[in-house]
């Protein structure tokens, strides 16, 4: 696990660093959500990443990662493809724009619902070479629900490359557990540092390899909280 030698940080603490990044310093959520999609591509780039890359995207921030992860590997020449396993009406104004943003690039998109999931799980997600995990952040409470479980459990059992934008999909951020089930990533790409549940046991088969980016947030701010 490469780390930096920051603290480790728990659910809440990251969600206040949010909160103060964005409204005590002033800082845009949408430079933010850039910052740390930017980091991913750097990080697959030095992994030599290559082949068909699809990204899972849910209905949360970490979809707004997993969209400017998109828009850079194509401008990069690599092959992205976007599942999206939510309704784009539901994101948040920086989720939405980068939503907007990779769809007017005219990157490859699907809207997967029950009517086309197993054909989109069999064709294009089975024919992947990487799979980018941007369904849940580090905000998920409860048991993963149908039909984010299913397709969990399909990334699972494909054995593929898999890497996990900020945590696993699944994981519980405090506690290093699956909450009802787990991506078992290959590469996970955290931002500003560890999280909490990434030191427990029970994490290590989840979160493969670690690798922290920076987003920008000031050290004052870090080292505060």
């Amino acid at each position: 696990m490469a780390t930096n030698k920051r603290k480790v940080l728990s659910r809440a603490e990251v969600r206040e660093l949010d909160r103060r990044a964005i409204e005590d310093f002033g800082m845009p959520g949408m430079i933010l959500m850039e910052n740390a999609g930017r980091g991913v591509v750097d990080y697959m780039l030095s992994c030599h990443a290559q082949g068909k890359i699809v990204i899972c995207c849910g209905k949360g921030n970490n979809a707004g990662d997993g969209f400017v992860v998109a828009r850079h590997l194509d401008i990069l020449g690599l092959s992205a493809h976007v599942l999206i396993f939510a309704n784009p009406e539901v994101y948040s104004k920086d989720a939405k724009l980068n939503y907007e943003l990779a769809r007017q690039s005219l990157i490859p998109m699907t809207i997967v619902h029950s009517e086309n999931f197993n054909e989109v799980i069999n064709t294009i997600l089975a024919s992947a070479d990487w799979i980018i995990d941007a369904l849940f952040g580090t905000g998920l409470k409860g048991i993963v629900q149908s039909p984010y479980d299913k397709v969990i459990q399909t990334i699972n059992q494909l054995h593929k490359t898999v890497l996990a934008i900020d945590i696993p999909s699944g994981l519980d951020c405090d506690t290093g557990k699956p909450l009802g089930c787990s991506v078992k990533a290959t590469h996970t790409v955290t931002f500003i540092a560890i999280k909490q549940g990434f030191t427990y046991p029970a994490a290590k088969k989840y979160i493969g390899n670690v690798h922290v980016v920076d987003i920008g947030i000031p050290k004052i701010l870090i080292h505060s909280i």
